[in-house]
């Protein structure tokens, strides 16, 4: 147990995030020969300064950092709040900026949001989504789908879709229209509950560090 606490695990995401991750980390001094997403090491480990690297999956970090298999992660805000799990929220990282929306069929598009009530949405993120209907006083049926949302509406599956934009291209691509934003998403870096008590003087100062190169960063 002595050993397991002398090392600082970091859970990684897959894809987009990991790279602006992992170069955020080197930044501070957090790194290891043979980080890579790609890498078929399961974890990646810098002895000398006891930094440990999980890469995983996207939807699998936050579970990695709520039941203590890694002691901090770095994650989308939307994959954070759809996933529901117990961590702490440490920092905004800034990076990986999207939004998730709702967006119909240009060609079926309704007078006003309300007039979608009782309508399918197909969507990654049902939580997300339900919480946000339902506060609008709406309720939806929901297909949970987890790749092409947008096949949703074009082969009649749902009326619209709630899914995750960056630039849009894909909507314009295939002729749906954004018609209501539901939440600004960027990187987040989060923590295990136990271990942000255990470890709070070395997570502390991993925070702060990256906050300063993020600040310095915006000052730019």
């Amino acid at each position: 147990m002595k050993s397991e606490m002398e090392y600082l695990t970091i859970a990684l995401p897959k894809g987009k995030l990991f790279g602006l991750s992992a170069k955020l980390l080197e930044k501070i001094g957090y790194t290891a020969e043979g980080l890579s997403d790609k890498s078929r090491k399961l974890i990646i480990s810098n002895e000398e300064k006891k930094i440990r690297f999980i890469v995983s999956k996207t939807a699998d970090v936050p579970t990695y950092v709520e039941y203590g298999a890694a002691d901090i992660g770095v994650i989308g805000k939307d994959v954070l709040l759809e996933a529901e799990k117990d961590v702490y929220e440490l920092l905004d990282m800034g990076f990986g900026k999207c939004h998730l929306m709702m967006a119909v069929p240009k060609a079926e598009k309704r007078a006003k949001l309300m007039d979608y009530n009782h309508t399918r949405v197909a969507t990654k993120f049902p939580h997300i989504a339900e919480k946000f209907f339902r506060q609008q006083g709406m309720q939806m049926e929901y297909i949970k789908l987890n790749g092409s949302i947008e096949l949703g509406p074009i082969v009649g599956l749902s009326e619209s879709i709630v899914d995750i934009v960056e630039t849009g291209t894909t909507l314009r691509e295939n002729d749906l229209e954004e018609i209501v934003s539901i939440q600004e998403a960027t990187a987040r870096l989060i923590a295990n509950r136990v271990s942000f008590k255990l470890k709070f003087d070395r997570i502390h100062s991993l925070v702060e560090d990256l906050r300063k190169v993020l600040e310095a960063e915006a000052a730019q």
